[in-house]
């Protein structure tokens, strides 16, 4: 029996501790598991929908790409955890090759952590009392946690909680590149990252800077052009901090849009790297490096299972798939199987199929395979995804971090 249907094995992969606490996971991987063991083994065609399913060949040899493309550059993978919420899948990427994991909230780093994911850099800040102490709590805990600060404040009040916790607290500061978070370059960060160097409860591991805003940028071209010019404070930033003989052994960003941009930036140690592992149709319509019609390097692996409910209206076909399923991100969602067709999940409930083209007439009852407009936030909609191998379910995934917004 493989290991995803051995049940002894499974939980002990997935088991979520410190239950009482307010911030650990509501559903447990024993309760997903046994509610859905019953479809392993059937075909993706067969399930429920909505389903979230991800292909588990195309997801293993993105795995795989992301380093292939980036050996040899002295830039490690530090992937996402936002876009999959899932430690069985960190685990795989950690097996992969990567140098740990970044985590956007607190309460997604404490499912990473307690279910064996050791090295977790949460990317957010913690400002309000309640979450420096419990991440406080957690570095006690666990060693391999990293927290970001982009402000003097609250450098200040992380140090006075670190003393009183009795702990020397793990940090990395993080730098403004889009104007949405970080201590603006130059000077400001220096002083920063020199206080919280200085700071006796407070260890300076090095910066965070994030360009969301180029990920998507259409053509390689202008993307890296973009990403390169807007990276030069940020590099100025380290230089100082190395100048001044700080700690810059990480030097942490970037993105699935240009991971393959950032072995150019001086200093530059890991990217966060996050929907390569799915891609969606918001990333393929970007462009690559070597096809500028389609970013090409990784495979769309995670799609969605929508059936037909009514095809009564001309040149229209209404799915049990809408906004809930699929959220109201665009380009809308792709159908494999029919590229011309345009899949709008518009309503809550309900999928609206635009017939452009068709390769064969459908029936009710008869299902789409969706691929995803925005991999982040469809798979946040979801208690667990379906693993297929061939065609049919070979594994459950629960997604235990799934609504660990705080």
């Amino acid at each position: 029996m493989s290991d995803s249907l051995n049940r002894r094995k499974f939980l002990q992969a997935t088991a979520v501790a410190g239950a009482a606490s307010l911030w650990s996971p509501s559903l447990s991987a024993e309760t997903l598991y046994e509610a859905n063991v019953s479809d392993i083994g059937k075909s993706k065609w067969d399930l429920d929908s909505p389903a979230l399913c991800v292909d588990l060949d195309k997801m293993e040899k993105n795995l795989k790409a992301v380093h292939t493309a980036l050996k040899g550059t002295g830039v490690g993978v530090r992937p996402h955890v936002k876009t999959h919420k899932c430690p069985a899948i960190a685990k795989m990427q950690i097996a992969a090759g990567a140098v740990g994991v970044c985590a956007a909230k607190l309460s997604e780093s404490e499912v990473m952590l307690v279910n064996g994911i050791q090295n977790v850099l949460m990317t957010g800040v913690n400002v309000t009392a309640s979450k420096i102490k419990h991440a406080m709590e957690l570095r006690k805990k666990y060693k391999g946690f990293i927290q970001a600060v982009d402000n003097m404040q609250n450098a200040r009040d992380l140090q006075d909680a670190a003393k009183a916790a009795g702990i020397v607290a793990d940090v990395v500061v993080d730098l403004d590149v889009i104007k949405r978070s970080g201590v603006r370059n130059g000077q400001p960060a220096l002083e920063l990252a020199q206080f919280v160097d200085k700071a006796p409860n407070l260890k300076f591991h090095g910066v965070l800077a994030y360009d969301g805003a180029v990920q998507h940028v259409e053509g390689f071209k202008a993307r890296r052009e973009q990403a390169l010019k807007t990276f030069e404070p940020v590099v100025n930033s380290y230089e100082l901090m190395k100048k001044a003989g700080l700690n810059t052994e990480i030097f942490s960003g970037g993105g699935t849009g240009t991971y393959d941009i950032m072995t150019e930036v001086p200093g530059f140690t890991d990217v966060q790297v996050g929907s390569y592992l799915f891609m969606d149709h918001q990333y393929m319509v970007i462009g690559g490096k070597n096809n500028e019609k389609e970013f090409d390097d990784f495979a769309p692996s995670l799609t969605v299972m929508a059936t037909i409910i009514n095809n009564s209206n001309e040149g229209k076909y209404v799915t049990d798939s809408g906004a809930k399923a699929l959220t109201l991100n665009v380009p809308h969602g792709k159908i494999i199987g029919e590229p011309d067709f345009d899949y709008n999940a518009g309503s809550d409930e309900y999928g609206s199929v635009k017939i452009i083209n068709p390769n064969k007439k459908y029936n009710v009852g008869d299902k789409f395979e969706v691929i995803v407009p925005h991999c982040d936030p469809v798979v946040n909609l979801y208690d667990f995804m379906y693993g297929i191998r061939n065609g049919k379910v070979e594994k459950i995934l629960p997604i235990l971090a799934r609504g660990k917004s705080q």
